[in-house]
């Protein structure tokens, strides 16, 4: 016996496949940024520092020197891309299980984290503040516009409403 998806399955199916490509993505991010602690290490260091840049007088008062400071917010980057994993890792585990209305949810705080990290962090703080924009060598911004595009896709189609009287 074959059955029609209803609208609803196919917005479940949608919401968990697109939730679990940015789970993956972040995680393998993540685990990267583990295991290869340098490479983005060096990224973060010369965006901060904004040793890359114009070296515009009137923007370069905002550059952070300190290794230290660069470092924990490396760290920092890496621990929030991990619990943004593992919350869309929960997200798209629930919506496997139809567990609809908590799958919503989990996926959308994890698609907000992502929003904040790539838009608020890399796109406006990166971008702007420390002039990431000026560097042909340290610039973040496509692949930071590119997930930007992919968590806010999959936030407007976990957040469709499913037609009235339909189970979620």
């Amino acid at each position: 016996m074959t059955t029609t998806p209803t609208r609803n399955s196919g917005l479940r199916l949608a919401a968990g496949v697109l939730t679990g490509i940015l789970a993956l993505y972040i995680a393998l991010v993540a685990l990267g940024n583990i295991t290869d602690f340098g490479t983005n290490q060096q990224f973060v260091r010369h965006v901060l520092a904004m040793d890359t840049t114009f070296k515009d007088p009137d923007l370069m008062w905002r550059a952070v020197s300190s290794t230290w400071l660069q470092d924990t917010a490396y760290v920092a980057i890496i621990v929030w891309e991990t619990v943004a994993a593992l919350v869309l890792i929960r997200g798209t585990w629930l919506w496997a299980w139809r567990k609809d209305d908590l799958a919503r949810r989990w996926s959308t705080y994890g698609l907000l984290m992502l929003l904040l990290l790539f838009g608020a962090g890399f796109i406006a703080i990166g971008g702007e503040w420390f002039s990431m924009w000026q560097s042909k060598t340290w610039n973040g911004l496509e692949a930071a516009t590119r997930i930007i595009l992919l968590s806010g896709v999959a936030l407007i189609v976990n957040l469709l409403p499913a037609r009235q009287g339909e189970a979620t």
